[in-house]
């Protein structure tokens, strides 16, 4: 891609020194621990001071209007702090679900609030499998609305958000609906955790009163969201990924063993030399679905908009930033020997994010298998 502009480092140094203000390894145990699973005042913090959670909502809507370099550098920060927020769910994919999927009026409802980090919102849409085929969760039309039986599974941050965007099937196809946190009949339990850092939950509809926000089916939109959110978590995993290697290398130097540090045998070397290497392609591979992200949405006014290739590097970063996460959280472990293991050391946290992100949204073979379909191999 091309290179990051000045302004560019500046958002990236002004995210990291805010993290590193408000979510370090203490902060980052301690929110992780909390049934809600993050802390409302950083929350708050991300909108009005930093302005995140608006990033990429529209300036008419209350938002900073920007695009998806701005938003992967700061997906790539918090994925090297960790940072316990509902920030995937709710200014990733909801806010994507509100711009390519609802109506103007729905848009103007909720994406302010969002601007301003008062509303959090999540996309329930997964059921038996990840892709937008495999829904199969139908609203049925009640009295001039509609209402929801069934259930849907890993939703982000579901247990906590005041909003869900419900992904329905009915006649016209797939559609979606907003449902309110006290709505009748709507149950949320949290799943068991992989990674503390991040809440999954299972939520559940029994005639649930919804509304609907959407003009007609919206499979290509909710494709065009998942496709966009693949893009995000891949910078997330970089960001990740980078920490786990500078961990490892810094340990690598500064331990010695026999009188030398560990760094000079050739094992630690070639350990810490495979990990660059994974992280730099890794990287490429990030930034450049960024890229083709910021490109297609710059250009979609004027009809413009290259959503094929949005799809196909979308598939390819979170397959190979998937594999590339794992693995340099699995041997930066490795590198710290008997201390990586222990509970004292961040390394696990890390370990378990990079595992349950790889799984998030289907797992690298899942994306290759997709990419092979785009491009009918």
């Amino acid at each position: 891609m091309k290179s990051f502009t000045e302004e560019h480092e500046e958002l990236r140094a002004t995210v990291r020194q805010f993290l590193a203000d408000r979510s370090d390894e203490q902060a980052v145990r301690t929110q992780m621990a909390t049934e809600r699973g993050f802390d409302d005042d950083v929350w708050q913090q991300l909108a009005e001071q930093v302005g995140l959670t608006g990033l990429i909502v529209p300036e008419e809507h209350g938002g900073a209007g920007y695009g998806y370099v701005e938003l992967c550098i700061v997906a790539e920060e918090m994925g090297r702090s960790l940072l316990c927020a509902p920030y995937l769910s709710t200014a990733v994919m909801a806010t994507n679900a509100l711009l390519h999927c609802a109506t103007a009026d729905a848009q103007k409802a909720l994406l302010p609030g969002i601007a301003e980090g008062s509303t959090r919102a999540t996309l329930a849409y997964a059921e038996a499998g990840w892709s937008v085929a495999d829904i199969a969760l139908a609203a049925q039309e009640k009295d001039g609305g509609h209402t929801l039986d069934g259930t849907k599974q890993y939703v982000l941050d579901g247990a906590t958000a005041d909003v869900i965007l419900v992904a329905a099937r009915t006649d016209a196809g797939i559609e979606l609906f907003r449902v309110e946190a006290d709505a009748a009949g709507l149950g949320r339990e949290a799943l068991p955790e992989l990674d503390q850092t991040r809440k999954l939950t299972r939520v559940t509809f029994s005639s649930t009163p919804a509304t609907k926000i959407s003009d007609g089916d919206v499979s290509e939109g909710l494709e065009r969201t998942l496709a966009l959110t693949l893009v995000v978590l891949a910078s997330e995993q970089v960001g990740g990924a980078q920490w786990c290697l500078d961990t490892a290398s810094d340990y690598a130097k500064s331990r010695l063993q026999f009188g030398r540090p560990i760094g000079s045998y050739q094992a630690i070397k070639h350990k810490c030399a495979d990990m660059l290497v994974e992280v730099e392609f890794a990287k490429t591979a990030a930034y450049n679905a960024s890229q083709a992200a910021a490109e297609c949405l710059d250009g979609e006014g004027e009809g413009k908009g290259d959503w094929d290739t949005v799809f196909e590097t979308a598939h390819m970063a979170k397959s190979f930033c998937s594999e590339a996460y794992f693995h340099a959280a699995a041997e930066n472990i490795q590198v710290h020997g008997g201390m990586g293991f222990t509970w004292e050391h961040p390394a696990h946290l890390y370990f378990k994010r990079a595992k349950a992100s790889e799984l998030l949204f289907g797992d690298a073979t899942h994306h290759r298998e997709a990419l092979a379909d785009l491009l009918s191999l």
